[in-house]
């Protein structure tokens, strides 16, 4: 479904500098992929990527068995519509309704028409309210968006994707503004609906002990580059210790083991 070749991706469309650099990877349809890594490696980078919304400045990225920067502007569109992207901080109009903010997770499947009658008269409440109930917040079906909380919103976002009909899902740092208890439940509906409806997940964590839980596979990437790709299992606390020299390590600590030596990253290789 998903696969990267050398790729390198400028940060924002006109810089110069890449944030990605030579990345290849391959990703299966229905696979759930964990992206580790410190602020500034990359990670939301790659998923705008493969949302469609970077357009390389080198490599090669093939999505859907399509190459999308080949492709008619309209085209794209309809390919970019088979993703959804979620970033971390969801971009919902204040004034707007909660069951409105969810239903436009929709949008891209839906006509002219009936996405203006979803301003005004939202046909399918019953499916943004199912939503909300899974991740906690059923009770702000009606709620107007400048109402919430950090946490609300962002379940709000995520509720998004859970009503949306991508075969993929891009979900950037989705546990920020949550506590513990609700970040295990959001995990739990994102991984298990993900693998009920065979949808693709691939999620950007700061959270290394989330990640090494939840997900089988994990590509970690730093300065722009992938250092490790592999089973979690295989990613090493002290693997974890170079990953994250000279940053803070925004994640579940992991114990204290002697430290190893630069560049002893495990041997397995993006693919």
């Amino acid at each position: 479904m998903v696969e990267l070749r050398n790729l390198s991706v400028a940060p924002a469309p006109g810089a110069k500098s890449a944030a990605l650099r030579g990345l290849s990877l391959r990703i299966k349809p229905g696979e759930q992929v964990a992206v580790i890594g410190a602020s500034g490696s990359g990670k939301t980078t790659l998923l705008l990527a493969l949302a469609c919304a970077l357009q390389p400045l080198s490599g090669e990225l093939q999505l859907f068995g399509a190459h999308p920067w080949q492709l008619a502007s309209r085209e794209r569109q309809r390919l970019r519509a088979r993703s959804f992207y979620a970033p971390q901080v969801p971009p919902l109009p204040p004034r707007q309704r909660v069951v409105t903010a969810v239903l436009a997770g929709r949008l891209p499947s839906m006509g002219l028409a009936a996405s203006l009658r979803t301003l005004w008269h939202p046909p399918q409440a019953g499916v943004a309210q199912e939503a909300l109930v899974a991740l906690d917040v059923g009770d702000k079906l009606w709620e107007r968006v400048d109402r919430l909380s950090g946490g609300e919103r962002q379940r709000v976002g995520l509720a998004r994707a859970l009503v949306s009909q991508a075969e993929m899902w891009l979900i950037d740092e989705p546990l920020s503004s949550l506590d513990p208890t609700r970040a295990q439940r959001v995990m739990d509906v994102l991984t298990t609906r993900a693998r009920l409806d065979g949808r693709t997940l691939v999620c950007s964590l700061h959270q290394v002990a989330v990640a090494r839980e939840r997900f089988a596979r994990i590509v970690a990437l730093r300065d722009g580059e992938c250092v490790y790709d592999g089973p979690s299992s295989g990613l090493s606390d002290e693997a974890l210790r170079v990953l994250y020299a000279d940053t803070d390590l925004q994640a579940t600590p992991v114990p204290d083991a002697p430290a190893a030596p630069a560049g002893a990253l495990p041997e397995t290789m993006c693919r």
